[in-house]
């Protein structure tokens, strides 16, 4: 993630660090984007590019990937 965030210009403006537990094992790994607080699910590094386009480069959410506050089972789009 960190090297794709670098291809796309994010060096120096973007940090991307690993944490441990977000009280969310339930939905598997999970990544969170601050200072908003918007949650997401992923299962392949075609994920995580979607989510670093299309959220961080075109300012949009990746709906099919999102989690809600309250949410502690997986849709069935979000399964892999």
């Amino acid at each position: 993630m960190k090297a794709r965030a670098r291809e796309l210009g994010f060096d120096g403006k973007v940090r991307i660090n690993s944490a441990g537990c977000l009280d969310r094992c339930e939905l598997g790994p999970t990544l969170v984007i601050y200072p908003e607080g918007v949650w997401y699910t992923y299962r392949s590094t075609g994920d995580v590019d979607e989510i670093l386009q299309t959220h961080l480069v075109e300012g949009r959410r990746v709906e099919r990937l999102l989690l809600t506050t309250e949410q502690r089972e997986l849709r069935p789009e979000q399964r892999g």
